[in-house]
């Protein structure tokens, strides 16, 4: 007899990758606003760049990040039902991610992911099956991603200001030119690294949702993997220009030094979260290392008002995609009402 869960397993692993794919399309503007703003590099040629690192980055971090996500949600192998919670889950995350897209906000994939997640399994169960240990610690990331990458831009910037306070602009303009092909690579890895795991994390629970996994097995099997590492890099390699647009050009103005800080500055975030296992928003920690940046010159030179409008994006972020994937799952419940 067929494994009835064979087809919906399946396609939810499909609708993962493509998730994987907005994410990459969604966020292509973290990685690479900086570098085009400054007209370091072309359009083209940025996306490019920072999909190759978002696909090398599977060799160079550990699943930890991943291991995190699968846990969000307490799943009981026995009730296959969770199945349609992590497919619920993707697709409450998927709409948000578009909405925010057409509006040209840069919210978060990864809280709209978890958000996601979280409402289609309170949907099903009620809250108790919520991983609360595992929410809190990115609930609180919420703020302390952007603050730490704002902390870390203002200081490197200031260094370089005093380091290279003898030189002429032009010089430094030079310097800083080739610079932010490294540090753009350098935040390109960080991004393929956080993001990338946490939909390899989706797919884990999915298996074992499935009875396919053992819950107490570790690691993450290799065609895991590679896939949502090629489907991020692939997304990355479409660009998102309305994103490009808010986080490169409107926030403040950026000179290749600026630029080179604040993909340092977010890089360095990034590379420490991810060793600890932390999903964090890509987004807003490259926000707040423009803004730590822009404000070494004058606070008023940040428009405040898209700034607002991007930490609004972020507060709704998870209650929306909750709401969108909890909508969802009743909706898959009502037309699917064998489970």
């Amino acid at each position: 007899m067929a494994d009835p869960l064979l087809a919906p397993v399946v396609v939810t692993v499909a609708i993962a990758l493509a998730f994987d794919v907005i994410n990459g399309f969604h966020d292509a503007a973290n990685s690479i606003a900086t570098v085009v703003s400054t007209r370091v590099l072309s359009p083209r040629l940025a996306v490019l760049w920072a999909a190759f690192f978002n696909f090398v980055a599977m060799f160079v971090f550990p699943a930890a990040v991943a291991g995190t996500i699968s846990r969000i949600v307490i799943i009981d192998p026995s009730d296959h039902a969770y199945v349609y919670v992590v497919l619920a889950g993707l697709l409450g995350a998927i709409v948000w991610d578009l909405f925010t897209w057409w509006r040209g906000l840069p919210t978060s994939s990864s809280h709209a992911l978890i958000g996601g997640v979280a409402g289609a399994g309170a949907a099903h169960a009620g809250w108790s099956v919520l991983n609360w240990d595992k929410v809190f610690t990115t609930i609180q990331f919420i703020p302390l991603a952007p603050l730490i990458g704002l902390g870390l831009g203002f200081a490197l910037m200031l260094a370089v200001y005093w380091l290279f306070r003898s030189w002429r602009p032009a010089q430094v303009d030079r310097v800083f030119r080739r610079g932010q092909l490294v540090s753009a690579a350098l935040y390109s890895l960080g991004h393929g690294g956080n993001d990338a795991q946490k939909t390899m994390g989706i797919i884990v629970a999915l298996l074992v949702a499935a009875g396919y996994r053992d819950p107490g097995a570790s690691g993450v099997p290799v065609w895991i993997v590679l896939s949502c590492h090629a489907a991020m890099a692939a997304g990355t390699a479409l660009g998102g220009w309305r994103i490009v647009r808010t986080m490169g050009m409107r926030i403040t103005k950026l000179r290749p030094v600026g630029g080179f800080c604040a993909e340092t500055a977010g890089a360095v975030t990034l590379f420490g979260s991810t060793h600890f296992g932390i999903p964090v928003s890509t987004t807003q920690t490259i926000t707040g290392s423009i803004i730590g940046v822009g404000a070494t010159r004058q606070v008023s030179g940040i428009k405040w008002g898209i700034a607002g409008r991007i930490v609004w994006a972020w507060v709704l972020t998870i209650p929306a995609s909750a709401l969108a994937a909890a909508g969802c799952f009743l909706l898959i419940r009502a037309v699917h009402p064998a489970f």
